[in-house]
């Protein structure tokens, strides 16, 4: 038997390769499949199972291509609808795999069709738990992303949720291994750990929500405080793994289009394509395309795509490092962003030798900041919420990025103004955002603030929040 965690940062998922006696399951696949596919045929094993924990919201599963490449067949958990053929699995169904089964344990909460997946070695021994969104490590599923698909309020759902966790999961030997679908930056749950394979006893010991004193009324305050409102780009995301997808293979053929600086400048200027700009923030800062929007590759991309374009239909036109075309083009379809109409020949460098319009971003060091602010220059935070009660810059407002417009007022036009974030990626992500909106007078702290507490500027006596348990 081999089990091998295939985790993905960008995304903080975990999809999951499983091989016993020539026959693999796979659950929880990204968009692309070939690794599995490659990793099966260097085993000489055949992929007959695909495993879906549940309807995902974050990203777009590889499923449905999968299964067209190898034959296998879909499984989800009960209430399950798809638009393509699947099998819907009943609680407690058995699915053997060489040597080893896999059964399914229906555990709504997160979603009603939520399954895990128990696997139970060849001596018939309970070995692991396929968790999904329903428990991760130091936390469990958010219960408010399928509040109006299941016609429940998040308060419902989370009672079932801790229905699922007691009576399914809780149950299982201490020393079974815990395999869940997100780690640490999954907008799936409030706290999750940075580490990404657990076990249960492991789990009942550290995780707020496995107390075993806890009643189903404090389970469901606790789970569901500090909920930030979910990506808007979620729905989306479950409706193409409800209803299919076009294939990777035809989305990467149809953006990988070279463009001239003419035709880059033609196709911007005649569509309401949007120029996206993927090329570290450190290159960006020094000159780009008029209007363009930042949002680099070395951070976490594809969330931040999601979570600040929103329409999974927008076209777009990418200006990317050179050799990196098709890495943008399949990270912006892990979360359903197929509209790429191509990208910019020769990257930055082409337009700008071409002689057309460039405009910068000035970005000033923390030791700038502080002497400006005793001139009373305003300063804005767009890290999180969590972060922003945990520590700040004293009389720094907060204004997220994940909710940039909902603060638009609020940035001064007139005057030069200074935003932050952590490290420096964020910043630059929302000083685009706001220079494509006209504001002209913002100015980027550099390193954000891990460089600010390098320096004597006032701030805030660091806490653990609540809202971050």
């Amino acid at each position: 038997m081999k089990i091998e965690q295939i985790y993905t940062g960008c995304l903080a998922q975990g999809a999951y390769y499983i091989e016993s006696n020539g026959e693999v399951a796979i659950i929880d696949p990204l968009r692309e499949v070939d690794p599995y596919i490659n990793r099966a045929e260097k085993d000489g094993a055949k992929i007959k199972y695909i495993f879906e924990t549940h309807f995902h919201a974050d990203f777009v599963s590889g499923h449905v291509t999968l299964a067209e490449k190898t034959g296998a067949t879909i499984v989800y958990g009960p209430t399950a609808k798809t638009n393509y053929e699947a099998h819907i699995a009943i609680d407690g169904e058995v699915f053997t795999l060489g040597d080893i089964t896999l059964t399914v344990l229906h555990t709504p909460g997160h979603t009603m069709e939520s399954a895990s997946y128990l696997l139970k070695d060849k001596d018939g021994k309970n070995h692991a738990i396929f968790s999904g969104d329903t428990l991760f490590l130091g936390d469990v599923g958010r219960p408010d992303l399928a509040q109006k698909a299941a016609n429940l309020t998040q308060e419902e759902l989370a009672g079932l949720l801790y229905d699922s966790l007691r009576t399914k999961i809780m149950t299982l030997e201490d020393e079974v291994i815990v395999y869940p679908a997100h780690g640490a930056g999954s907008a799936c749950g409030k706290n999750l750990s940075k580490e990404t394979v657990g076990t249960i006893g492991d789990q009942k010991k550290t995780n707020y929500a496995l107390r075993a004193d806890m009643t189903k009324e404090e389970f469901v305050k606790e789970v569901t405080d500090g909920l930030l409102p979910p990506p808007e780009y979620f729905p989306l995301n479950v409706k193409m793994n409800k209803e299919g997808y076009q294939s990777i293979d035809e989305v990467i053929k149809s953006g990988a289009k070279a463009l001239s600086v003419e035709d880059f400048e033609k196709i911007a200027n005649e569509t309401d394509a949007l120029v996206l700009d993927v090329r570290n923030q450190a290159e960006f800062i020094k000159g780009f395309i008029p209007q363009s929007i930042f949002i680099g590759l070395g951070g976490t991309f594809a969330p931040w795509v999601g979570a600040l374009i929103k329409d999974v239909t927008q076209p777009i036109l990418l200006v990317t490092p050179e050799g990196e075309e098709e890495t943008t083009i399949t990270r912006l379809s892990r979360v359903g962003f197929d509209n790429v109409l191509g990208y910019l020949d020769g990257s930055f460098d082409s337009w700008k030798a071409a002689g057309k319009e460039v405009d910068t971003l000035r970005s000033v060091p923390a030791t700038v900041l502080a002497e400006e602010l005793t001139k009373g220059a305003p300063v804005f935070d767009v890290r999180k919420p969590g972060e922003y009660t945990s520590e700040h810059i004293i009389d720094a407002p907060s204004t997220p990025l994940d909710f940039l417009n909902d603060y638009i007022e609020e940035f001064p036009t007139k005057g030069d103004f200074y935003v932050h974030c952590a490290g420096g990626y964020r910043s630059v992500i929302a000083a685009s955002i706001l220079k494509a909106r006209g504001f002209h007078n913002i100015i980027d702290v550099a390193g954000g603030y891990k460089a600010i507490k390098e320096t004597d500027i006032p701030r805030t006596a660091a806490v653990c929040p609540s809202t971050l348990k």
